[in-house]
């Protein structure tokens, strides 16, 4: 969020959490096609590159390109692997396994190929076999002829209603065929688990306390099948209680430093509002990453800025010949009166993630220069270690990154490799759950062994960057009936994470301290149209939770957080009440705390900051 200071927010999510991977470079040499003598269902072709390879995995991509001259309105790959060799992650394509056999189609936004068009989509696998048995669209890999009828398209993305320990209810979007739809195959966890005529499909018998994944898949008339609809992750509520971290719960805020500016809030701050006692760390933000290298961010507010004695934590005013000034010096202060604090140094952020590409091009050199600048001798004491908040890896944010899938794991090994084991190596990440969206982009899997936690940024799903709405909650929990995009919420991207084998003692729930919010709305529940951001005090559709909890309460809820319209202003932020519930689930689900977005946003007395910390106990 922008304050009076060059702004430098790391918290817009924004609408570019759906924009797409920019196209791998790819060798000529990895190059080969691969056919089957099974009748061509479309005119396309699909060719096979292995882009890397890095001993105990590799990562490929396939190509499908329409080679006739009408439009093709979905997409799928089928291939076969040899035993010992599999997928283990995949972006902008839905891949599915039974047994060898592996199939890749296409997701929502790049099914359809105007002829002469071409698509790729990527994938990490493990073992060495190469695969065979292609088949595009059910025929062969090098070209074909075009049948006299399609394939349907793929339906809406499943939502789930009247959710309970033991059902729900399922209903999605009809899909679309030229000779017309004869039913729907209703996926649970990659099985099918009925098949239905209309587009509503009622699940019993589940697990309380369980996540399912669901896909569906219509035919037609002709009873071919089409692409699938994107995969969608729904908990059912109950279950037992995780166990909680070791250690003691992560309560986590972000201290900015250009807040002492426009904002005036200080270090000292967090003394008076009573939130010093009630954290464990504080991430300052934010450093800068340039030419490779880790560098200051802004060095008077940093080092340099003179505190009197009524702004100083410890009531000593600082003198001009001091070697040590400025919020560095305050943080300082304040762990020698409390000692429990951990303070790392984040870097990045939304400005500042464009120089992430260049510094991973020499992960060892980055965390060299990071090492020395976190460890300068004039505050080597007041860190504990570093946090990375890339935004986003091998994909788009304020620009877009092509390093790869495994440029994030490759940067998080160095730091861990040069900071050693008694300083803390943190990553703030990404919390979009699409299928083959941001985590899907990256290994935060195989990254999560070099990292003691990740802060999931789980706000700013949804805001007024699309200023027609749909109103919608920046920060829902769960899905809900009616949501924008299937995978922007909590639940999916904590689900998908555990799923890529991150353990949920390294991962903390993200909390913002902010709404954000629309104008000319007319309908109170969320979904309504609106004709732009709702007027804000630093920045249009963005307000601190202590002036919205005056300016508009909370009306009502939706998928854990709260939703407020006052005249044609609707807001959605989290309350102390929708905190409590928000860290009761986090330890259900047997995280490592919570973190939050940014301490100037909370109230005088630190209400927000107390209901994490209460909530965590």
């Amino acid at each position: 969020m922008s304050t009076a200071s060059p702004p430098r927010t790391r918290t817009r999510f924004l609408s570019r959490v759906a924009a797409t991977v920019a196209a791998f470079a790819l060798p000529i040499a990895g190059l080969v096609v691969l056919a089957s003598p099974a009748q061509a269902a479309t005119s396309a072709t699909a060719t096979y590159t292995k882009v890397s390879d890095w001993g105990s995995g590799f990562e490929g991509k396939w190509t499908i390109k329409n080679t006739g001259d009408t439009t093709i309105n979905s997409w799928t790959v089928e291939w076969d692997y040899p035993s010992g060799t599999r997928v283990t992650s995949a972006w902008d394509a839905t891949v599915t396994s039974s047994g060898n056999h592996w199939t890749g189609k296409n997701v929502g936004w790049n099914g359809t190929l105007a002829p002469g068009a071409s698509i790729s989509f990527g994938f990490n696998g493990a073992g060495s076999g190469a695969p065979s048995g292609c088949k595009i669209n059910g025929g062969s890999c090098d070209g074909g002829t075009q049948p006299g009828d399609n394939p349907p398209s793929a339906p809406g993305a499943p939502a789930a209603s009247n959710i309970t320990e033991t059902s729900l209810t399922l209903n999605w979007g009809a899909a679309t065929d030229d000779k017309g739809i004869k039913n729907y195959d209703v996926y649970r966890n990659g099985a099918k688990v009925a098949t239905v005529t209309g587009t509503s499909h009622a699940e019993t018998g589940l697990t309380k306390g369980t996540t399912y994944s669901y896909n569906v898949v219509a035919r037609d008339t002709a009873d071919q099948t089409g692409a699938s609809s994107v995969h969608v992750s729904f908990t059912t509520p109950g279950g037992p209680v995780d166990p909680p971290p070791p250690g003691g719960p992560v309560k986590l805020g972000y201290f900015t430093n250009w807040g002492v500016y426009g904002r005036n809030y200080h270090v000292k701050n967090l003394v008076t509002s009573g939130t010093a006692s009630k954290i464990t760390h504080i991430n300052y933000a934010f450093g800068n990453v340039q030419n490779g290298a880790c560098t200051i961010g802004d060095a008077y507010a940093d080092y340099d800025k003179a505190y009197t004695a009524d702004q100083s934590v410890d009531g000593v005013a600082d003198t001009w010949d001091q070697s040590l000034r400025g919020n560095f010096n305050q943080l300082r202060k304040l762990k020698k009166q409390y000692p429990h604090i951990k303070v790392l140094w984040s870097f990045g952020g939304w400005t500042w993630s464009g120089g992430f590409p260049q510094a991973v091009a020499n992960p060892t050199a980055f965390a060299n220069s990071c090492y020395n600048l976190v460890e300068d001798p004039r505050w080597a004491d007041v860190f504990d270690g570093i946090d990375l908040d890339w935004e986003y890896p091998n994909a788009c944010g304020l620009s877009c990154d092509t390093s790869g899938a495994a440029a994030f794991r490759n940067m998080m090994q160095a730091m861990r490799a040069k900071f050693g084991p008694n300083n803390l190596v943190t990553a703030a990440i990404t919390a979009d759950a699409s299928n083959g969206g941001k985590i899907d982009a990256a290994d935060y899997g195989g990254a999560a062994q070099y990292t003691d936690f990740y802060n999931v940024m789980t706000y700013d799903f949804f805001g007024a960057w699309a200023a027609q709405g749909p109103t919608a909650p920046h920060s829902p929990l769960t899905s809900y009936a009616g949501i924008p995009q299937a995978g922007f919420n909590s639940a999916e991207a904590i689900a998908k994470l555990k799923a890529k084998g991150v353990p949920g003692s390294k991962l903390n729930l993200g909390v913002g301290f902010y709404g954000r919010g629309w104008t000319g709305v007319t309908q109170a529940a969320p979904g309504g149209t609106a004709t732009g951001p709702a007027p804000g005090t630093y920045e249009q559709g963005i307000e601190d939770y202590k002036v919205l909890k005056n300016s508009c309460p909370a009306t009502g809820t939706i998928a854990g957080t709260a939703y407020a319209k006052c005249g044609s202003n609707w807001w959605s932020y989290d309350t102390p009440a929708t905190i409590a519930g928000k860290m009761s689930w986090a330890k259900q689900q047997g995280l490592r705390g919570a973190f939050y977005w940014e301490f100037s946003g909370d109230t005088a007395n630190g209400e927000l900051a107390n209901a994490v910390h209460a909530g965590l106990q």
